[in-house]
């Protein structure tokens, strides 16, 4: 009889068949591929968790940068009424000021003016008596004098009062 090579390939495919059924290594590359597989899976699952976390750590830091620009918000309106309430302080102090500074010049001035009429009175007085005594004393005797010097000085008195 003659084996061909055909037989002897078919012998050989069957005895490779049974050494692998045999040694287990279909069960051997099922168990490698479920490792990987499970592997896998954890490390899906893994990823799915850092994800979550790190989308719950970026909303909680918009949220505290959302607080942080409200409260930096909140600070400079505060400032702004707080720079407007100092403006409108010095403004008024400043009013207060120049009101009280004019109202002092003012009398100051009033003072002055009451000082130089009463200057101008009393030197119009002193040389209308000088006149009068030069005028009197050329003309009239002492007692005459006397009596008109009275008289002059009487309305002096009630001219000043």
């Amino acid at each position: 009889m003659a084996l061909d090579a055909t037989f002897y390939a078919l012998v050989g495919l069957i005895l490779f068949f049974a050494l692998i059924a045999y040694l287990k290594v279909p069960g051997k590359i099922a168990e490698a591929l479920d490792a990987r597989a499970d592997k896998i899976g954890n490390e899906l699952a893994e990823a799915k968790r850092l994800r979550e976390e790190a989308q719950s750590l970026v909303a909680e830091y918009q949220r505290k940068r959302k607080d942080a620009e409200a409260e930096a918000a909140s600070i400079v309106a505060a400032a702004q009424r707080e720079a407007e309430m100092l403006t409108a302080e010095a403004r008024q102090k400043t009013e207060d000021y120049v009101t009280r500074r004019t109202a002092l010049s003012e009398q100051k001035i009033k003072q002055a003016e009451s000082d130089a009429i009463n200057a101008v009175r009393a030197a119009a007085v002193d040389l209308a008596i000088s006149a009068a005594e030069k005028v009197l004393a050329t003309k009239t005797d002492a007692s005459a004098q006397d009596a008109l010097f009275q008289k002059a000085l009487g309305e002096v008195k009630g001219r000043l009062n």
